[in-house]
């Protein structure tokens, strides 16, 4: 578009927050705050292997921004949801680099969301074919969980589409928990009441901290736990206890840490960000164990806190099939691919289109055992 300049930003230090936020549409994880908060504190930066290359266009005078995307120079595919690991050792099976590669990605964070931020087509168009361009002299441009609309933009200008499936729990307007769980199945209904009844009978109580609410030793509680737990499953943490700070200073009206204690001694916590849409859950941890006490701080606990706020969607992230028999419904997302090696491009295309099928029959699979009562069912 050449009444727009384009210019790559390796920070958003130049960028006033205001008028990023305008384009993110007050999707939180996609905020100036959000990214920010990433890249000063180094979760993710060039040291750790996130090379900030966000594409953003801008008025001839350099005053207003118009259109964004967040890019990064990968030189991993770590914290990333979308799993290209079998492409690049196939790469490197054949004496070829497949890093560094950019990624259009909210780091560490399956969620969906818009990656084109911008007002018009013809800008959204103008991101992509400016991400494609960068893309040359890497091995690959992958853009992932887009909004179904600019997922068809990217496979109009080359891209290739692959699905993946999260669980989601909707929110048709319930007054109660209550509610929601006579929507359900009498078998499913039963066994979340028996998993709420274990852990609170376990003398376990739960306080929902908005905002300001939590402190900086909450936030230290809750990165100890979030570390313990990544260290338990022998992996290594990607945010760190600066990043956790500084999103609380900077926007604290979109985040919720609930907080599990025994007789006031924590056990348990898990990080929450929302809209006024959305509510997505990210991480969690425990000092110790107690059945059932993952479902009530990461789900029952979320799910009574969008019921109050009259939140429509709980994304519960990537993977997960026992988080259908607690009323989340599978979701098919979408990434978008293109390779620059020719030949490794058409074998993956041919893969991808494999690959879909299974993931169609998968979802089939998986609303067949809906949690939900069906028609004519008996409460």
């Amino acid at each position: 578009m050449p009444e727009l300049e384009l210019r790559v930003l390796d920070d958003l230090s130049d960028v006033i927050a205001s008028d990023w936020n305008r384009l993110a549409l007050g999707n939180p994880m996609l905020s100036h705050e959000f990214f920010d908060a990433l890249h000063r504190s180094g979760c993710a930066a060039s040291a750790s292997g996130w090379m900030p290359q966000f594409v953003t266009l801008w008025d001839q005078a350099r005053t207003r921004l118009r259109a964004a995307m967040p890019l990064y120079l990968k030189s991993h595919s770590y914290g990333e949801y979308v799993f290209d690991w079998a492409w690049a050792d196939a790469y490197q099976r054949h004496g070829l680099a497949y890093y560094p590669k950019l990624l259009a990605a909210i780091p560490f964070s399956p969620v969906s969301g818009p990656r084109l931020l911008a007002g018009t087509g013809a800008e959204r168009t103008a991101l992509v074919r400016a991400a494609l361009d960068l893309a040359q002299n890497t091995s690959s441009l992958h853009v992932l969980f887009p909004q179904p609309q600019e997922a068809a933009l990217m496979q109009a200008a080359g891209m290739m589409l692959r699905s993946s499936v999260q669980f989601h729990w909707n929110n048709p307007g319930y007054a109660s928990f209550d509610e929601f769980l006579a929507q359900m199945s009498h078998a499913k209904r039963k066994k979340i009441r028996q998993e709420r009844r274990r852990v609170r009978d376990a003398g376990v109580r739960f306080r929902r901290l908005r905002g300001d609410e939590i402190k900086d030793s909450d936030w230290a509680l809750f990165a100890h736990c979030y570390n313990r737990t990544y260290h338990a499953h022998r992996s290594t943490p990607y945010l760190n206890l600066e990043f956790f700070q500084r999103i609380g200073r900077t926007m604290p009206q979109h985040l919720l840490l609930i907080v599990a204690e025994i007789d006031g001694r924590p056990i348990a916590s898990a990080f929450n960000l929302y809209s006024a849409e959305t509510l997505y859950g990210r991480y969690w941890g425990a000092l110790e164990y107690l059945p059932c006490l993952h479902f009530e701080t990461c789900y029952y606990q979320a799910i009574e806190f969008c019921i109050e706020q009259k939140i429509k969607v709980f994304e519960g992230g990537a993977q997960g099939e026992h988080k259908l028999a607690r009323g989340f419904l599978p979701v098919t997302t979408q990434s978008a691919h293109w390779l620059a090696h020719p030949e490794f491009s058409d074998a993956v295309e041919r893969f991808l289109e494999r690959e879909h099928q299974g993931i169609a029959r998968y979802v089939d699979e998986l609303n067949e055992h809906s949690p939900f009562k069906s028609v004519g069912e008996e409460p």
